[in-house]
């Protein structure tokens, strides 16, 4: 609502505008009048008046340039009105007391008078009825004095008109005093419109900005949702890939071994097949990152030493056109990570800023703590973090190219140069790990790629690079419960090479049967995913039926790991005949599987 001090405000203001106006026509009726008492009567005292006349105006014009330069001028409205009505009486005394002091013997002429008086009261109604005091300062002293000057006649005559002129200037009080209200009504009216206005134009940006901040929300939602729904596609398809990798890799496993000697053809075959299954294996690893279903052992992780540890590998990838610059703070806390794939994480990062920079370079790794409110960042919970930041000055990305970045098998690079995998497994193992993954782009100068990972509460822990002793070999009855029969076949044939003997069971159920039958079994090896019973459901009924029987889960799931009882060991897929081995000794020595 608008407030009487605004309008109070804005009438003087008013005043003031009008100010020039009422002086100049004030000068001017003057001149006149000065121009008339000189021709008809000779009263040189009329000049005298004049200059009155012209110094007030003068002093009101020196007030309203004051006015206009003050920049509180409508905070000190009380002061400035108190000037303007002071002014606008000093204007009226001189009128009215020059029309008293030089009244002429010829009733023409004092009806000259009559009319200046009467004219310049009518002007400041029109002008100053915004601002009562201040037309009344005017007409009052303006008229009175003719109204004494009439009154001191004692004649009929005079009388009528002192009476004329009282009604006169009642009737202008009356008009001013409706026409001030009708200013106020209508300026409160103004200002509440243009109130109103403002506010609405506040609440249509408000809205503007609350309308763009829910389009960027529903873009991410889908950006993300479309990324959970192609994570759970290539989870799952890693997972039967794994499955059929787990067979091919322990066939030929079993293949090198039964290959006769000097034939170099064949072994080079079987090699070939070897690396193709392992990159095969490699590539379901980084479908799984992406998915976010990758088997992760996090534990306080310290950068700057990580990144030392990995120097020689990091320049033997980037080639000597390269430069590699490290710049870490000191006393940088350590972040919550899996070690094993934070440095694939910046190999990768590193291995992307070498190819945008094909005449060589500098590429900076660097990082940073930082604590993020809720809120703050877009997908992060509220708390301290690590940014570990890859710097780039190579050809950059326009934004069409950036925001495909991270998407699965996009890549700009030539064929076979690329599987467009490696972005995506950062991505993943940021979503992970409890961070994010941000890259910034500009085409021509460079990236910038950002991974925030939160601060480890525990110091860092050195990272052991010596593997350890593998425990000695066991020999047993082992019984192994797969579905898949190509799995089945290959697992039970590593496990007979390596002198075990095998019991095959295609089911829980049957795996079940036969152990109520009798087998004497040293372990159990079994899948998770299988039809009627899964791995972990077998696992609750041995401990029902043989307590004390050792279970070694084989599976492509790497999502179980929050799933998996404490003291249940895992194999993930695909695996080797020596991780198989390194498993099945841990189980039957009682130390549980790594």
């Amino acid at each position: 609502m608008t407030t009487a001090a605004e309008i109070a405000a804005e009438r003087v203001a008013v005043v003031y505008r009008q100010i020039p106006l009422a002086a100049g026509v004030a000068v001017l009726n003057a001149a006149v009048m000065t121009a008339i008492l000189l021709g008809t009567e000779g009263d040189r005292r009329a000049l005298g008046w004049f200059a009155a006349m012209v110094l007030v105006a003068g002093l009101r014009l020196l007030a309203t340039r004051a006015w206009r330069r003050d920049p509180a001028a409508r905070a000190n409205a009380r002061r400035w009105g108190r000037i303007g009505t002071a002014g606008a009486f000093a204007a009226g005394l001189v009128l009215g007391g020059g029309a008293a002091w030089l009244w002429p013997q010829s009733e023409t002429y004092q009806l000259f008078w009559v009319f200046l008086v009467g004219g310049m009261c009518a002007g400041a109604a029109g002008l100053h009825h915004a601002h009562l005091p201040t037309l009344l300062a005017f007409i009052l002293p303006a008229a009175l004095p003719l109204v004494a000057r009439y009154a001191l006649e004692g004649t009929e005559r005079s009388f009528g008109a002192v009476a004329m002129i009282l009604v006169f200037l009642a009737a202008v009080s009356i008009s001013a005093w409706r026409s001030s209200c009708d200013f106020a009504a209508n300026l409160r009216l103004r200002l509440d419109l243009a109130r109103q206005a403002r506010e609405l134009d506040a609440i249509n940006g408000r809205l503007r900005e609350e309308m763009g901040r829910r389009r960027a929300t529903e873009a991410s939602l889908r950006q993300a949702q479309k990324m959970e729904a192609v994570g759970q596609l290539t989870g799952g398809i890693a997972h039967d890939f794994n499955n059929l990798l787990t067979a091919v890799l322990g066939s030929l496993a079993m293949l090198r071994k039964r290959l006769p000697e000097g034939d170099a053809r064949a072994a080079r075959l079987l090699e070939n097949a070897l690396q193709g299954a392992q990159r095969g294996a490699a590539l379901t690893q980084r479908l799984l990152a992406f998915g976010r279903r990758q088997s992760l052992n996090p534990a306080a992780v310290d950068l700057p030493a990580l990144v030392r540890g990995m120097a020689e590998l990091l320049r033997g990838a980037l080639g000597g056109a390269v430069h590699l610059r490290s710049d870490f703070p000191p006393g940088l806390p350590p972040v919550f990570a899996d070690a094993n794939q934070l440095e694939l994480a910046v190999l990768n990062l590193a291995a992307n800023a070498r190819d945008a920079m094909p005449g060589g370079g500098e590429i900076v790794i660097s990082a940073a703590g930082r604590e993020v409110l809720a809120g703050e960042v877009s997908g992060l919970p509220a708390g301290a973090y690590v940014v570990l930041s890859v710097t780039d000055a190579g050809e950059g990305m326009d934004e069409a190219t950036l925001a495909q970045a991270m998407e699965p098998f996009f890549t700009t690079k030539g064929v076979g140069k690329g599987t467009g995998l490696g972005l995506p497994m950062v991505h993943g193992l940021a979503a992970q790990s409890g961070g994010r993954f941000l890259l910034r782009s500009t085409l021509g100068v460079g990236t910038v790629a950002e991974l925030w990972l939160p601060q480890a509460a525990a110091p860092a822990a050195q990272r052991a690079r010596v593997a350890a002793a593998p425990a000695p070999a066991r020999r047993g009855t082992l019984l192994l419960v797969d579905d898949d029969p190509l799995v089945l076949a290959s697992t039970a044939a590593m496990l007979e090479d390596l002198g075990h003997s095998v019991v095959e069971a295609a089911s829980a159920a049957e795996a079940l049967d036969r152990l109520r039958g009798g087998l004497a079994a040293d372990l159990v090896i079994t899948d998770y995913a299988m039809p009627g019973m899964t791995g972990l459901e077998l696992a609750e009924a041995l401990r029902r039926l043989r307590p004390g029987l050792p279970v070694l889960l084989a599976t492509g799931y790497a999502e179980l790991q929050g799933e998996v009882p404490h003291g249940l060991p895992r194999l993930d897929k695909p695996f080797e005949q020596a991780a198989l081995a390194r498993a099945t000794d841990a189980c039957l020595s009682g130390v549980g599987a790594s």
